[in-house]
């Protein structure tokens, strides 16, 4: 799923190719998903931007925006497989395309596309796959974008909002929740931008364990992990999400080989991989390195962590804390309930029969964002004549039957019986 440093990067290449020009030609193909579940429709979306000029791009976390001409201004998150393409730029970017094929214009599943009036023209597309991204339309002044919802249930971002999440405001906040760690830092109404190999890379900078709860950790740790958590976000932004610029010790260019054939299992230095579950995510964690010091999550084993619940649970107790879930919580989980699915999404959709909650929690074995492809699906098997699939039947029925059976065909078999 695209993070922080991905949507810096398509930002990026908005600014670079589409800032300042007008778009002459928009344009858009209905989506119940995409656009009907925030309110907007493919004609409202095409007829409002069709002839406005693009004036800046802007970015919150995994949420971006072109600020237009005039309102209404379009806001966009690209869920688990969406993706902004611009001809003839490579805007997916964790390693290079390693073949010369003919680009397909327009790409395969687009929403909508965006061509303008320039010499050369450029030409833009919203592609998604899954259908998870959200396609918006705020109607307000360039200034209150981030003032609007979805903008304003999200917490701050760690690259563009450093004067609001400072070492303080980490400590209170972390103070107030009783929550694993990660999935403190997942939640897209505490921070803003940050999701599963972001998440790990940081907790593994920090040198913290992933399950330990927010409450139990020092002054010390976390401040520790305020700085971490800026160094990585600040430093995979930088780099527009170019992998092959990342630092070389960084837990992001080993872990990439769960479930491959011969992959390592350790990192250069000889510090073992272990993947365990958090909040229903895959994590990467170096035991060796990131050691518990304080109480952790219980539900490690696949089970999704649930807020409410802990909240629920300490209701009434002494020393509990939580009213249940904000407002403010409650609209950010409502926004991004289809994150929920892990980052597996990255990779092309496997033609395997599996059960969507195994499928929810596999691991991302790719580092490169592309487009998954699709493609005709499995039969499913039938079952070969004279072959049966009925519940077991007892003893005692079994032995009718036989004989039922026999008296039917007119023949005697083996009078041996099995059972």
């Amino acid at each position: 799923m695209p993070e922080i440093a991905e949507v810096a990067r398509i930002v990026h290449h908005i600014k670079k190719s589409l800032v300042g020009k007008t778009l002459s030609v928009v344009k858009a193909q209905d989506d119940a998903n995409v656009y009907g579940k925030v309110g907007t429709s493919a004609s409202e979306f095409q007829k409002s931007l069709t002839g406005k000029k693009v004036l800046d791009a802007g970015q919150q976390g995994k949420y971006f925006w072109m600020i237009m001409s005039s309102p209404p201004h379009p806001v966009f998150h690209f869920g688990m497989t969406g993706w902004f393409n611009i001809r003839g730029e490579q805007t997916a970017y964790y390693r290079p395309k390693e073949t010369d094929e003919e680009e397909v214009w327009p790409p395969k599943f687009w929403k909508f596309t965006l061509e303008t009036d320039s010499e050369p023209k450029v030409e833009a597309a919203f592609t998604d796959a899954r259908r998870f991204g959200r396609i918006r339309l705020v109607d307000c002044a360039a200034e209150d974008i981030r003032k609007t919802t979805p903008l304003k249930e999200n917490g701050p971002d760690p690259v563009i909002d450093r004067d609001v999440l400072t070492e303080e405001w980490l400590l209170e906040k972390m103070k107030k929740r009783h929550v694993p760690v990660k999935a403190f830092m997942l939640d897209q109404a505490n921070i803003s931008g940050i999701g599963n190999w972001v998440g790990d890379e940081i907790m593994y900078h920090a040198k913290l364990h992933p399950e330990q709860y927010t409450d139990s950790f020092s002054a010390d740790q976390v401040k520790q992990l305020h700085t971490s958590m800026l160094f990585v976000c600040q430093t995979a932004v930088d780099n527009l999400a170019d992998s092959s610029k990342f630092p070389e010790d960084w837990l992001f260019k080993h872990r990439w080989g769960k479930g491959k054939k011969d992959a390592a299992t350790t990192l250069p230095n000889g510090a073992k991989l272990t993947f365990i579950t958090v909040g229903g995510r895959t994590s990467c964690v170096v035991p060796s390195v990131q050691k518990k010091t304080g109480p952790v999550a219980a539900d490690v084993n696949g089970k999704v962590y649930d807020e409410d619940s802990d909240a629920d649970a300490s209701k009434g107790k002494k020393g509990g804390r939580g009213k249940g879930t904000s407002s403010k919580r409650k609209a950010v989980s409502k926004e991004d309930e289809d994150e929920e699915i892990d980052e597996q999404a990255i990779s092309p959709v496997k033609k395997k029969r599996a059960s969507a909650s195994k499928e929810a929690k596999v691991e991302a074995d790719t580092d490169e964002v592309v487009q998954p492809k699709t493609g005709r699906a499995k039969k499913p098997k039938i079952e070969e004549e004279g072959t049966s699939t009925s519940l077991p039947v007892s003893k005692k029925a079994s032995k009718k039957i036989k004989v039922e059976e026999q008296a039917q065909s007119g023949r005697r078999r083996s009078g041996r019986i099995t059972n």
